[in-house]
């Protein structure tokens, strides 16, 4: 068995010279590096074979079947001719392949970012009607994605990290219910009905205008019964029979296509002979693409728009990581959000080039494309080419595709971004603030529109965030005592079997939170004057007041005052004791020692820094001698450490003089350090402050100088040592709870040998205190010398 030793830590300074030596040496690499990862299709396409290419045609196919009627039926979402959903997908499923770490997104026109582009396209044709929806779109187009490719070429893409969960969740549910209720009046045939008004406003319309309902609503309903129809169909014997689950599978798929063909052939069959059709009906489709253009961009449009914008280039980003991360989970392969922010940006920039209105990640489509065994991103070609074919060679049967069978198709494929109320359920019990962020989200895109939904949804999720920030948990800290380990024990006797036997070591504790619901009643307290606080956030400035008025206040609570009894008149204008409260208090300890778990803490900035000095001179006046302030579990973040050692929490000497050195040891003033570690005004150097803070540096100096310790340098051959807990260089922070509050209890005990302390029993302060309770508060009270 190998001897355990001892181990004090130390952690070494960081070398920066070092540090940006080795950067600047490897800063060649770094960038060749990221022109790599331009460009991932160069790092894969070596090694494209066949049994690839067999598979990506065949998702690249389906994909494609179902996008076509999709497209042309969120272009009319968008306000624009149905040509141009066809030109989004195009461009979309074509360029994408060069930029892609995902191989199973597909990216087009989406219900959602159709839905803010024709919203936009309402709100700026309305105020200036010389603009045409098209210009609007591409304009749209080019300006997010510029925006977008700008944030991913920069690496931004953490930003995206701001937006939770429950906010996407949110608007695209509420902007799935807007996009079905506003398909309702095509679906049932009823015209005159703005469908770019609020969403309640549209859902009041049309059962106001119910009854001018016309033939359209026998394509619309049957469109729908045959699409979840099929679905429910499809699915029930792919469980009932799983041999044939591919082929049932592709059938679900065709559903799309095949209503849209047996709808447009009923169609073209009920208008042979007549001059006017009797249901709406698509109409002209032109061949080709007649948009290609350089875009039209100039200030007055761009400021038209810009208010559009930041929810454009939301939705572009969010809608497309999101769904990319999450096949990236479910098919074993991670992808690089800021490249998929790339090649969603350039895509959109290309895309403005050939009239296309903005696209993104369809979750519909991506959901097709990876059950269709995609093996890499090149099957965006052939769903490209599917479209290219429908431009140039289908586009006069697409003249008779009745409107509500594309308002089917466009209910059918939104209503999956309903999240339900299992979503509801399951939110509600992880959190109440995240189900309210879900909430506003769907109720302001329900009321107003879908920019107004992502705004108020990532306010109040901000703002939840800096509450938590600003008002961070924190918690007292009781203990219960473990029961001692037993050990196998070898028998003298080796005929005997061994016995067990209870191991000697130190009583060991688990430390829990007083209020614990179920472990706090078992909890008993420290040992006199000690207390302890777990701190379950970084202290930074926006939190640090908060924790050390709570500290403060919970430590006077459960301590009482040392020192002088001050009367009435001698106590600050702040001070709201009074003799009542010092006599129910008489029975307490007083302060020893303030124990502080940082293991959740990651960050310490200067306030946080300050706040704990300001703790501590707060303390010490309190209890009339100097408090310990002891640290815990500091080993993750060497930085808190350091900035900890800075104020002088490594050594923490008990006293420091007020002026100068020739002070009487009378007039010595209990201090533990620096009253301002970064002051905002600079000190007086005339002032005793500045005199203070030197003497405080040359004892940290003097005290590093006299150290001994062994350096994470220090060769320690792991294999062949094993060790007992650590110890830090410093005696204020600790490995362990225990150690700390032995620590704590070893100087407390030493100051009653001393003489410093009379805690044991009452005192004569404490006698004053509870007769000071039957005085007048006009009366001096001794003060008692220790």
């Amino acid at each position: 068995m190998p001897s355990a030793r001892d181990v004090v830590i130390d952690y070494d300074e960081t070398d920066y010279r070092h540090e940006t030596r080795k950067f600047f040496r490897e800063l060649p690499h770094f960038i060749q590096e990221y022109v790599i990862a331009l460009l991932p299709i160069a790092t894969w396409i070596h090694r494209y074979n066949l049994m690839w290419l067999a598979r990506d045609l065949i998702a690249g196919v389906t994909v494609g079947i179902v996008v076509v009627p999709q497209s042309m039926g969120y272009a009319k979402i968008a306000e624009l001719p149905a040509e141009y959903g066809l030109y989004t997908a195009f461009v979309g499923l074509c360029v994408y392949c060069l930029f892609a770490t995902s191989k199973d997104i597909s990216i087009g026109p989406t219900a959602v970012m159709s839905l803010l582009v024709g919203q936009t396209v309402t709100k700026v044709t309305s105020a200036h009607p010389e603009v045409t929806a098209e210009e609007i779109a591409v304009a749209f187009s080019l300006l997010t994605g510029s925006i977008a490719m700008f944030i991913g070429l920069v690496r931004l893409g953490i930003l995206v990290d701001f937006i939770p969960g429950p906010a996407i969740a949110g608007f695209m549910t509420g902007s799935a219910i807007t996009i079905t209720i506003g398909q309702w009046p095509k679906l049932f045939g009823i015209k005159g009905i703005n469908t770019q008004e609020s969403t309640y406003l549209i859902f009041g319309n049309f059962f106001k205008n119910l009854p001018k309902t016309k033939v359209d609503v026998a394509f619309g309903l049957i469109g729908l019964l045959w699409l979840y129809g099929v679905r429910f169909l499809c699915n029930h014997y792919t469980k009932k029979y799983p041999k044939y689950a591919m082929p049932l599978f592709f059938f679900s798929i065709m559903r799309n296509g095949i209503v849209v063909i047996f709808g447009t052939l009923i169609a073209f069959l009920i208008n042979i002979g007549k001059e006017t059709s009797p249901i709406s009906i698509l109409k002209d489709v032109p061949p080709g693409f007649q948009a290609m253009a350089v875009p039209s961009v100039n200030g007055d449009l761009i400021g038209q728009i810009s208010g559009s914008l930041p929810s454009g280039v939301i939705i572009l980003i969010l809608e497309h990581v999101a769904i990319a991360k999450s096949f990236g989970r479910i098919n074993d392969y991670t992808i690089n959000p800021d490249q998929e922010i790339i090649a969603i940006g350039f895509t959109n920039i290309w895309a403005s080039f050939f009239g296309a209105y903005p696209s993104t990640g369809s979750f519909s489509r991506t959901a097709i494309k990876a059950r269709s065994g995609v093996k890499t991103p090149i099957a965006g070609i052939f769903s490209g080419l599917v479209v290219v074919l429908a431009l140039y060679a289908l586009t006069p049967a697409f003249y008779y595709i009745p409107d509500a069978i594309l308002a089917a198709v466009v209910i059918h494929a939104v209503a999956d971004l309903v999240s339900g109320p299992s979503y509801v359920k399951r939110l509600a019990a992880v959190s109440w603030w995240e189900l309210l962020v879900f909430v506003v989200a769907v109720v302001v895109t329900f009321f107003t529109t879908v920019d107004y939904g992502i705004y108020g949804s990532l306010g109040l999720s901000i703002i939840i965030l800096l509450f938590r920030i600003a008002r961070p948990r924190f918690w007292a800290l009781g203990r219960i005592p473990l029961a001692k380990s037993a050990a196998v024990v070898p028998s003298s006797d080796n005929e005997k079997a061994d016995i067990i036997a209870p191991v000697q070591q130190q009583q060991e504790y688990l430390y829990v939170p007083v209020s614990h619901p179920s472990l706090g009643q078992l909890a008993e307290s420290l040992p006199r004057g000690i207390l302890m606080f777990r701190i379950d956030e970084s202290m930074t400035y926006p939190n640090s007041g908060f924790i050390a008025d709570r500290l403060i206040a919970y430590c006077k609570e459960h301590t009482r005052r040392g020192g002088k009894i001050l009367s009435k008149g001698e106590r600050a204008w702040n001070d709201d004791s009074n003799s009542k409260i010092e006599a129910e208090r008489a029975s307490l300890p007083k302060m020893h020692a303030l124990l502080l778990d940082f293991s959740a803490v990651n960050r310490l900035d200067s306030s946080g820094l300050q706040a704990i000095v300001d703790v501590q001179n707060t303390l010490n006046r309190y209890a009339g001698h100097h408090v310990e302030f002891h640290f815990i579990n500091l080993s993750a973040n060497p930085s808190i450490r350091r900035s900890l050692i800075i104020a002088g929490f490594g050594t923490q000497p008990r006293t420091l003089l007020d002026d100068d050195a020739s002070s009487s040891a009378s007039n010595r003033q209990i201090s533990s350090g620096p009253v301002e570690i970064l002051p905002v005004v600079p000190n007086s150097k005339d002032g005793p402050h500045h005199q203070r803070e030197q003497r405080l540096e040359e004892s940290i100096r003097r005290h590093d100088l006299e150290s001994s310790y062994i350096s994470t340098k220090d060769e320690i051959e792991i294999e062949h040592v094993s060790i007992h807990l650590p110890k830090d260089k410093y005696p204020f922070f600790h490995w362990s709870s225990d150690e700390a509050v032995r620590s704590a209890q070893r100087t407390w005990d030493a100051d009653r040998v001393d003489g410093h302390s009379e805690d044991s029993e009452p005192s004569s302060d404490q006698n004053s205190i509870a007769s000071s309770a039957e005085k007048t508060e006009q009366e001096q009270i001794p003060q008692q010398h220790h």
